[in-house]
């Protein structure tokens, strides 16, 4: 969406949501919760080394930023630009969360950046967490230029096809921005690797301080007013992988036209020599929001979809339940929160127009996408909220005369998201 139209998506998104109910209103919160009630049993398994994701959900001393994934975009590229193919998807991995203005960053040449796609019946069918499409991004040193050569692998049904490309180094200039276009078999995608302006907005700072006042660890706040709430992200760039690709690509030899998509960072094992996934997002916002203990969200973001129906995690799902009772859930609403829609993907039915809570199935779920602008956190926050806040006062244009607030416009071609600071 441009960001002129921003405003009247987020009220329309609310509306959306609100009158389907409480039977659909629950549907939401339950994406990551329940998929994080089973990864207690792994928590002392997962990789000590590298764990975590989601703008720092978790934390371990050996992490790099660059092994840090913060969100994930799929939508319709026409959607976003009225002048593009018809039937053309984006995807947008962010990753390197808070980097810093005029700085030049580099994605990681010991890991796999990977989008994973299941193809889908319909929307409402239950995801399946199958790894039917796999993008696969491997990444070289820079060059004395700030350019990294990058291979990019699809994976479909068995079959891998790659092409090389290159990133774009640090620049203001959309004039020197590097537009790959590659060809992967009969497969022609365009890719877009390097630094832009993260585009997510939150006051996430005083979400926290609300939910430890929610919990009786801090003293009862609410979110700050407009003019004087302030936008984490406001200023800071993101190591972006953008990638258009026809939507037949992702269909293969089937008439797919709905499929769930996650993200993944995986990195090597030098003493295996193995690929070993500790990063994994989907939906936003969650997790992060919902469950305290460090390990367990960095358990989470070391396990597939295909996990997410396991019975374990008790305590996670304790931890979760206890935060939603404290944000004004009765019993019974919490645990319809906890038991609602796995595995945790973010499902696209290209057949309407793109937005996060555009469509909804008839469990309720967000069966649309993400957009670049879609104001998430408000929609999460009247959920988990059970409505009774609507609002963290955050938008991506700003509040007028709130300097920590705002980012800049998005670009009107490929790639989309806002030059870097």
């Amino acid at each position: 969406m441009v960001i002129a139209n921003m405003k009247n998506h987020a009220k329309n998104s609310k509306k959306t949501w609100y009158r389907f109910g409480f039977g659909n209103i629950k549907i939401l919160a339950g994406i990551s919760l329940l998929a994080l009630s089973l990864t207690v049993s792994l928590v002392t398994s997962a990789p000590k080394y590298a764990t975590a994701s989601d703008h720092d959900d978790g934390e371990v001393d050996t992490k790099g930023r660059n092994l840090n994934l913060t969100d994930l975009y799929v939508f319709r590229e026409q959607d976003q630009n009225p002048a593009a193919r018809q039937d053309d998807l984006i995807l947008v991995m962010n990753t390197n969360p808070r980097s810093l203005a005029r700085q030049q960053y580099y994605f990681s040449t010991n890991a796999l950046y990977e989008f994973k796609i299941s193809r889908v019946a319909n929307r409402d069918a239950t995801p399946t967490g199958k790894e039917d499409v796999t993008l696969r991004f491997q990444f070289d040193e820079p060059n004395s230029r700030g350019e990294q050569q990058f291979k990019l692998t699809l994976v479909t049904d068995g079959r891998q096809r790659s092409d090389t490309g290159r990133t774009t180094p640090l620049s203001t200039d959309p004039n020197n921005s590097t537009i790959n276009n590659l060809s992967l078999g009969d497969t022609k995608v365009k890719v877009f690797a390097g630094l832009r302006e993260d585009p997510f907005f939150f006051d996430v700072e005083q979400f926290f301080r609300v939910r430890a006042g929610a919990l009786g660890i801090g003293p009862a706040v609410g979110f700050r007013p407009a003019n004087q709430a302030i936008d984490f992200a406001k200023g800071y760039n993101v190591n972006s992988i953008v990638v258009r690709i026809p939507r037949a690509a992702l269909a293969g030899n089937t008439n797919a036209t709905t499929f769930d998509v996650w993200e993944t960072i995986s990195v090597k094992d030098h003493r295996s020599g193995k690929f070993q996934q500790f990063e994994r997002l989907a939906r936003p916002g969650i997790n992060e929001g919902l469950v305290v203990t460090n390990d367990f969200l960095n358990a989470f973001n070391s396990i597939p979809p295909t996990a997410d129906l396991s019975s374990a995690a008790k305590p996670v799902v304790a931890e979760a339940r206890k935060t939603l009772k404290a944000l004004g859930n009765n019993d019974e609403r919490a645990k319809a929160l906890l038991g609602a829609f796995l595995p945790d993907v973010m499902r696209i039915d290209t057949t309407v127009a793109s937005g996060y809570a555009n469509a909804l199935n008839t469990k309720g779920a967000p069966v649309a996408g993400r957009k670049l602008t879609d104001d998430v956190i408000d929609i999460t926050l009247g959920v988990l909220t059970n409505g009774a806040v609507t609002t963290d006062n955050v938008s991506y244009e700003g509040a007028a005369g709130n300097p920590s607030q705002g980012h800049q416009p998005l670009v009107q071609q490929f790639p989309y998201l806002a030059l870097p600071n």
